[in-house]
């Protein structure tokens, strides 16, 4: 079989493949691995492979490393990559040695198999729905999922709203990983953060002399996203003006650059967000009722995380993995005491105040549990005397909302909870009769 034959196949199969030489430097990079880690084949050859994959198993437990050494293959060893977008990723990998032809190593060879579809099918198992980077337990975050799934491959303009922190832009990220764009670039612009006169540019871009300054031609998010997702986080905040060149180009799949005479077309898909009350806006004439009609095809709203707080530890437990894997570090998880504080916390700033929570505690806590003593003062001190009075009132009563969850996941199965939550169903009884939980 000559090169190109090899090459083909490589390119062909479905699991990710690459080649490092002897000094760790990457020498091949096939297309699957290109699409399961979101890193392009120009930018992984000739790097350090540890710089690419970010993987559990790069400082202490390489697979490939060990093959190297021992020149034994390894197959299917179980661990996570975290790819370009901070998205853990499980795979299994297998590794053999590479040979010239005289028999001497020169390098290794390592494939990886994507597995998320199998831990989706796990998580379904268990009662949990898996969409993109969402994983919830939460019956009201469930539904809105259930619909993203639906309306994922549709290329109708999609409104998501929710508080702030929320994640918005997650939802608007799986969406376009779940569709049949998702090979295509996803562009983000944050209409809150530019002035009108900036963010006219950055959607529409300009030619040359339309504006002092302007000394070239400069391509807008419009014309860079091609077919694509334009995502534009805080639509409520643009101003009429440009409210009126927006509605322009849902309607007509047009634009004019600035200081262009000429239309250029546009096939991205719209997914718009906002914190506000649109209907409320329009009713108040502060937006307009023709644009909200167009951009509100398909409307889901993201609960807030005091109202889906049997998520807190889904959550929780996610970001620790997260950091253990971005910093190398084994911490093994987080106390009942952290976590009666954060079920009796409200969440002001939702999913994101709960994430940089677990950051600041992850650099306090050394290789040890998050406990309450690595949260912030005003946090424990507000939330552990707002409504109980003392700390063992705080852990009675996260540990039986925790309970009723998991029994309602289960439709009041015991056994099924059990072993769900990997107690022995006598405990489960004991602590249903202490926690006084009616089945």
């Amino acid at each position: 079989m000559n090169l190109h034959e090899t090459s083909a196949i490589l390119e062909s199969i479905s699991d990710g493949v690459f080649t490092v030489d002897e000094n760790w430097e990457i020498t091949s990079f096939n297309r699957a691995a290109e699409e399961i880690t979101g890193v392009k084949r120009k930018d992984a050859i000739g790097s350090f492979c540890s710089e690419v994959f970010k993987s559990s198993m790069c400082e202490t437990g390489c697979a490939l490393r060990k093959t190297l050494e021992t020149t034994k293959p390894i197959i299917n060893k179980s661990g996570f990559i975290i790819n370009n977008s901070g998205e853990k990723i499980p795979v299994t990998i297998s590794t053999a040695v590479l040979k010239d032809e005289n028999g001497h190593v020169i390098g290794g060879a390592e494939t990886f198999r994507d597995l998320r579809e199998v831990e989706a099918l796990k998580n379904e198992l268990r009662g949990e729905l898996s969409f993109g980077s969402f994983i919830t337990h939460s019956n009201a975050m469930k539904n809105v999922l259930e619909l993203a799934k639906a309306v994922a491959d549709s290329p109708s303009t999609i409104v998501i709203s929710g508080e702030t922190g929320t994640g918005k832009e997650v939802l608007a990220k799986s969406i376009h990983s779940m569709s049949s764009r998702k090979n295509e670039p996803f562009i983000a612009v944050n209409c809150g953060a530019l002035p009108d006169t900036l963010l006219e540019s950055e959607l529409f871009g300009y030619k040359k002399g339309a504006f002092t300054g302007a000394d070239r031609d400069k391509e807008g998010r419009f014309a860079l996203v091609k077919n694509g997702t334009l995502f534009l986080d805080e639509i409520g905040e643009i101003t009429p003006a440009l409210q009126v060149r927006l509605l322009r180009v849902l309607q007509e799949r047009s634009f004019e650059p600035l200081g262009s005479t000429t239309s250029e077309q546009t096939n991205a898909r719209i997914i718009v967000a906002t914190h506000r009350d649109l209907a409320k806006m329009v009713a108040e004439g502060k937006f307009r009722q023709d644009l909200f009609y167009r951009i509100n095809v398909m409307s889901l709203q993201l609960p807030p995380l005091r109202e889906r707080k049997e998520d807190i530890p889904l959550l929780a437990e996610h970001f620790v993995e997260k950091l253990n894997l971005l910093q190398n570090r084994n911490v093994p998880g987080i106390t009942p005491e952290a976590y009666a504080v954060f079920m009796n916390h409200s969440w002001p700033g939702n999913v994101r105040e709960l994430e940089n929570l677990i950051e600041r505690a992850f650099v306090l806590c050394g290789d040890g549990m998050i406990d309450s003593a690595h949260l912030p003062n005003e946090l424990t001190l507000s939330d552990s005397t707002a409504e109980s009075g003392n700390f063992t009132d705080i852990v009675r009563k996260s540990e039986r909302e925790v309970l009723i969850a998991a029994l309602q996941r289960n439709s009041y199965n015991c056994s099924a909870t059990a072993k769900e939550l990997g107690i022995h169903k006598t405990t489960l009884y004991r602590k249903i009769k202490k926690l006084n939980i009616t089945l």
